[in-house]
């Protein structure tokens, strides 16, 4: 034991071979081998490992040897605890007396300590904040609205006054605050209130089938939503404004439907008293038009219902339904009866009689339609212009498709009311009855032809259509424009219909132009104070939880005042739905 009198300097002269690099002639290499020799030359019968602690290191060293006769090889071996784990110096020596020094790291160890050993060793008393728990049952954090407080945990509205009230923003535009409970004081009262969750579950489970007990009889439903409208105070009612059927599309189209339904009668006498099947195609091209044109004015009137909770985006598209509906019933009923018609003529040619009276009737016809005509063609002109458009493009995209379905409709019974003269004139004049067969054919054409126009532009409304790029463009310049965002992505601006315009982009938020919004409101001294007086890192996450709450609710108010500023730029916005990244 006497050959270990100089451990401790043995340790720190290999404590600085492992922080240099290893090279076999140096004098602390040389010391480091005597020692190894020393130790594979102390008498042992197995393991020799005594433990020298330096107090000027704070480190521990421990030797051991084993003697293996029959090899030809040496070695020693030296474990050092260090603050960075366990390392393992060995040194062998081997039949031809030549000497090697491996250093590494003790692997069988390295594993359990833990990743900040030395962090903790070299703060002790170091504050671990508890990290964001992900798991979605913890309710401290959610809150819910007085009404599903009520309706969900089956609590009277004095129940909700013993608890703490919060102020959040509100996501309709015309209510700026909603009060809100934390969801798990609400559960906490539900449960005091019913005794047990037992309870208040088993309640719930009543209430549920209660509720679809009463869904089955019409009556009752009638009932809860009258019930409930008064409750609200607002009745879900028809605006007969402008855009009625007192507006310009509604009194073209009112206008169209009694001049159609005269039409209709002049013809059918005519047709009687003639029995031309020109006529008889005439006859059911109005008759068409009255009824396409009684389901427009339908659709006009539904159109202006405002939204419920069926139907959150409003009744607009009821315009394209009911032109929709016009078109297929002009081409089923009044191109296909017109063909039908037509083809009899010149299969079964009927003997020509006097046309008389038809063309009287055919000459008031033409009158009557293209003062409709005329009327339609005024309206398009005057929307149009409001809409900064060309009466072509305006047409071309169906804007407003009712008085659409009137133009063309009377531009086909005005063409339809030249062919049939024409070629009633023809079979007069050669008393032939195949012109004027070869007449209700050209009337259907026309007809189909003015069917599949209505239905192809009303489809497209109805899947859904971009507004004009220019008035695109304009609103996103507008966006762009604002000081708190540094750039929009994924841009979407849809036609609803009357007008309206449903527009959604996704906003990339300026953090600094937020952050320093925020910081303008606050006095920063006072902030450095309170950020000087922390001692825990308690105190500071409260700090930032505190701050970065704030932040968040200021963005949401940005982006109301972001949306308030485009509808009032561009009224025709209805819904402005912006995303953030």
């Amino acid at each position: 034991m006497a050959r270990l009198w100089d451990a401790g300097r043995v340790f720190r002269i290999t404590h600085k071979i492992l922080l240099t690099p290893v090279r076999k002639d140096t004098p602390n290499m040389r010391y480091f081998r005597k020692f190894s020799t020393a130790l594979l030359t102390f008498p042992t019968t197995g393991h020799f490992s005594p433990k020298i602690r330096n107090l000027s290191t704070g480190g521990v060293l421990r030797a051991s040897s084993k003697e293996t006769p029959e090899a030809p090889e040496q070695k020693s071996t030296l474990e050092i605890n260090t603050k960075s784990g366990k390392l393992v110096v060995t040194t062998s020596v081997n039949k031809d007396s030549v000497e090697s020094l491996t250093i590494e790291k003790d692997k069988k160890n390295a594993a359990k300590e833990p990743e900040s050993a030395s962090e903790d060793s070299s703060w002790p008393n170091k504050q671990k904040r508890m990290q964001v728990d992900f798991d979605p049952s913890p309710l401290e954090r959610k809150f819910i609205t007085p009404s599903r407080a009520m309706s969900d945990f089956l609590l009277k509205p004095t129940d909700l006054e013993s608890l703490v009230k919060m102020r959040r923003r509100s996501p309709h535009a015309e209510e700026p605050y909603i009060t809100v409970y934390s969801r798990k004081d609400v559960e906490a009262k539900a449960i005091e209130v019913w005794g047990s969750r037992e309870n208040l579950l088993r309640e719930c489970l009543k209430q549920e089938i209660e509720k679809k007990t009463h869904q089955q009889n019409i009556f009752t439903v009638k009932r809860r939503l009258r019930d409930y409208r008064r409750e609200i105070g607002s009745r879900t009612s028809v605006i007969e404004s402008e855009t009625g059927l007192f507006g310009t599309s509604g009194k073209v189209v009112l206008t169209a439907i009694g001049i159609n339904a005269a039409n209709f009668l002049f013809k059918l006498f005519a047709w009687i008293s003639s029995g031309s099947n020109s006529m008889f195609a005439e006859c059911i091209h109005s008759l068409a038009d009255t009824i396409n044109q009684l389901i427009l004015a339908f659709g006009i009137h539904k159109s202006n219902q405002m939204a419920d909770s069926d139907h959150p985006y409003g009744y607009a598209n009821m315009k394209y339904v009911s032109s929709l509906i016009s078109g297929v019933g002009i081409f089923c009923v009044g191109a296909g009866l017109s063909f039908y018609h037509g083809i009899m003529g010149l299969v079964h040619p009927e003997v020509v009689e006097d046309y008389s009276m038809a063309f009287l009737i055919l000459a008031g016809s033409l009158v009557s339609e293209g003062a409709t005509l005329v009327v339609a063609i005024n309206a398009i002109r005057k929307s149009a212009k409001s809409s900064q458009m060309t009466f072509r493009e305006y047409v071309v995209r169906g804007h407003d498709p009712c008085v659409n379905v009137v133009l063309t409709e009377d531009t086909a019974a005005v063409a339809g009311v030249l062919v049939a003269g024409s070629c009633m004139g023809l079979s007069a004049f050669l008393n032939s009855p195949i012109p004027d067969a070869m007449g209700s054919l050209l009337v259907g054409g026309i007809l189909g032809g003015v069917a599949l126009f209505i239905i192809r532009t009303n489809v497209n409304a109805l899947v859904g259509r971009s507004i004009p790029e220019t008035n695109l463009k304009q609103i996103n310049a507008e966006l762009e424009s604002d000081v708190m965002l540094r750039a929009i992505h994924d841009v979407k601006g849809i036609d609803m219909g009357n007008s309206l315009v449903r527009y959604k982009a996704e906003v990339d938020f300026d953090g600094r132009e937020l952050t320093r919004s925020y910081l303008d409101k606050l006095d920063l001294k006072s902030m450095l104070e309170e950020v000087k007086s922390f001692t825990t890192i308690d105190e500071v996450e409260l700090f930032m939880l505190k701050h970065g709450e704030k932040i968040v609710d200021l963005m949401g108010g940005e982006i109301d005042r972001i949306e308030m500023k485009l509808k009032k730029k561009y009224p025709e916005i209805r819904h402005c739905d912006l995303e953030i990244l």
